[in-house]
């Protein structure tokens, strides 16, 4: 039976990447700031804008411009990266993680990619 300290105490790694928490985090709160994705994910800020950068290359965000701000729409029906994942769905890690689906839709009429 594990110690519940060490349990709590903070890791030094994780089962996910820091792309799949960003992604997820913008999954959760499509117009959060990076700010907000840097804290809950614990990194820092230009880390999360240069992630967001290289999911935006992929193909696997899009942004859209709502005024001052951006929203992200997730591409859920694109596959994972990894040839050990490579047969699952953005969608199916989604599921997983959340017990839901990605905001597969773009945000409000007008809104403009940015």
């Amino acid at each position: 039976m594990a110690n519940s300290k060490s349990d709590t105490s903070s890791a030094s790694w994780t089962f996910l990447t820091n792309h799949a928490h960003v992604l997820l985090c913008l999954v959760e709160k499509p117009a959060a700031r990076m700010r907000e994705v840097a804290v809950r994910v614990g990194i820092t800020e230009r880390a999360v804008q240069r992630i967001v950068a290289e999911l935006e290359e992929a193909g696997y965000l899009s942004r859209m411009r709502e005024g001052r701000a951006n929203r992200y729409l997730v591409h859920d029906n694109l596959f994972l990266r990894h040839p050990v994942e490579s047969h699952c769905t953005i969608a199916g890690l989604i599921g997983m993680v959340t017990g839901r689906r990605a905001h597969a839709q773009p945000s409000r009429k007008g809104a403009r990619r940015a």
